[in-house]
């Protein structure tokens, strides 16, 4: 499997923190969801040795085969927007990359849970920008923007739920480059 800068890469974690995240990620009436992290391709190439950036407890750069490959406890989805100029790509990796090295934001996950209990309202996550301190999906959501694009909300509202919900509604926009599942060592690559 041949991976391209900016492909959006979702995952779905088997611990305790990845199942509360989905559990408050989900709106009320709305499918169980699906994935609890995002990440963004930024060197390509086989899924081996593609290179992503995706906030831990840091917002890191690494071998997406180091921290998701065989044996897997993450089942990965990866998707391509399919109509990204060379210049959006360019734009949308340097807005990931800018942000390699600052820690997480943990007072977004608040901002997220109190927005939460006010069922979903875009109300303390917009008041806590701290820009500064990324959350998985808002560095997602906020480098796409970057470049012209957005997952149906605003940058500092999107969860992983809302990044992957937008993307399985528009199949015009977006391919599915690697089902969620985890990542296999023979056919996958």
């Amino acid at each position: 499997m041949e991976l391209k800068r900016a492909d959006v890469v979702l995952t779905r974690g088997s611990s305790f923190l990845s199942a509360l995240i989905r559990f408050f990620t989900r709106s009320i009436g709305e499918k169980r969801t699906k994935v609890n992290h995002a990440g963004i391709v930024v060197e390509g190439g086989p899924v081996e040795a593609a290179v992503v950036v995706e906030v831990l407890s840091r917002v890191k750069r690494h071998k997406l085969w180091d921290r998701y490959g065989p044996p897997g406890k993450y089942s990965i989805a990866v998707y391509r927007e399919k109509n990204l100029s060379r210049g959006e790509v360019e734009t949308i990796v340097g807005a990931a990359e800018s942000y390699v090295g600052r820690k997480y934001g943990y007072l977004k996950i608040v901002a997220h849970l109190l927005d939460w209990l006010l069922l979903g309202a875009y109300f303390f996550r917009q008041i806590a920008r701290m820009d500064k301190y990324p959350i998985c999906s808002w560095l997602v959501a906020h480098s796409f923007s970057k470049g012209g694009k957005h997952f149906g909300v605003q940058p500092g509202a999107a969860n992983p739920d809302d990044i992957w919900d937008f993307i399985q509604e528009h199949p015009d926009i977006y391919e599915e480059i690697h089902p969620l599942r985890p990542l296999e060592v023979t056919g996958d690559k």
